[in-house]
């Protein structure tokens, strides 16, 4: 039986309506076609490999974008390795069935890189989709950011640490901002202080030896402000990998700060997943989420039947 528990209903969008069952359409010249972040190699790089060269895998609808939304998606891994296929093609091809064009990012991983890599990783995908807004079909203020587990602490840390760009850059990806301007959250990483951070996520982006000072400017719930970017969260209460609190603590700091916010948490649920439209316990999270999203503006209505 579906059971939403723990759920703090302060939302400041409520979700409405059910969505209607789509194909899983793709612009089939779109379709997956990867593109570099950036081409002449990644600033820091370690070597020339394929992990040290982070990228975008683009994924267009195959009818109108008629919302202009883009999401940049960043599959979670504990920042160790990537689920690009639960938490990125998947949801690419999820978004895409409605309308909406997607980004799967892979960025660079611990224990190689640490932070501020990931995060600069980040920034640039933001940057290159709004910088190439007009050849995706998107809007330059409808491109979100979507991530899963430490891929959610990657989208909550982008919605917390970002700039309008340099406008005198030589290149023009760097002129653009890099605020998300909205965030979709999937059983994130959050904090990075005791007693409900993830070990493995923050070892693995800031190293052994963090100082408080490197952990405090990454736990999320701590850097929130009023310009941080309106945001859905999902979690399970028994999450045995990340401590359900992670959502819990950023959602309550998005209410202080006046933040649009929504957030479900459920009863039961393994942590990683996905979309998980099969498990009768969670198969209604992915509608409270495009029922947000049509919300907003940031989604195509659903068809009817």
């Amino acid at each position: 039986m579906r059971s939403l528990t723990g759920v703090l209903m302060l939302a400041a969008m409520v979700s409405v309506g059910m969505a209607q069952g789509q194909g899983a359409a793709v612009a089939s010249e779109a379709a997956g076609k990867t593109v570099l972040l950036w081409p002449d190699g990644a600033p820091g790089a370690e070597g020339v490999a394929d992990v040290d060269k982070p990228s975008l895998t683009i994924y267009l609808p195959a009818g109108v974008n008629a919302t202009k939304t883009g999401v940049v998606v960043a599959p979670g891994g504990g920042y160790m390795h990537l689920a690009t296929e639960k938490e990125g093609t998947d949801v690419a091809r999820w978004l895409n069935a409605r309308g909406v064009a997607a980004f799967v990012l892979k960025y660079r991983l611990g224990p190689v890189y640490h932070n501020p890599i990931e995060l600069e990783d980040a920034q640039r995908a933001i940057r290159m989709v709004r910088a190439n807004a007009a050849e995706y079909g998107v809007a330059e203020d409808h491109i979100g950011m979507w991530g899963f587990s430490a891929g959610g602490h990657l989208t909550a840390t982008a919605g917390t640490h970002f700039d309008a760009g340099n406008p005198s850059a030589a290149d023009p990806i760097d002129r653009e901002g890099c605020r998300p301007d909205f965030l979709i959250l999937a059983y994130p990483v959050i904090t990075m202080e005791a007693p409900y951070a993830h070990h493995g996520s923050w070892v693995n982006l800031l190293g052994e030896n963090a100082t408080p000072a490197e952990r405090r400017m990454m736990s999320a719930e701590l850097n929130v402000t009023k310009d941080t970017p309106p945001t859905f969260l999902f979690s399970t209460t028994d999450d045995e990998t990340v401590p359900v609190m992670n959502s819990v603590m950023f959602y309550t700091a998005l209410v202080k700060a006046g933040v649009p916010a929504e957030m479900h948490l459920f009863q039961h649920g393994h942590h990683g997943s996905g979309l998980d439209e099969t498990n009768p316990d969670l198969d209604i999270w992915p509608e409270l989420l495009i029922r947000w999203m049509r919300q907003r503006g940031y989604a195509a209505p659903a068809t009817q039947p």
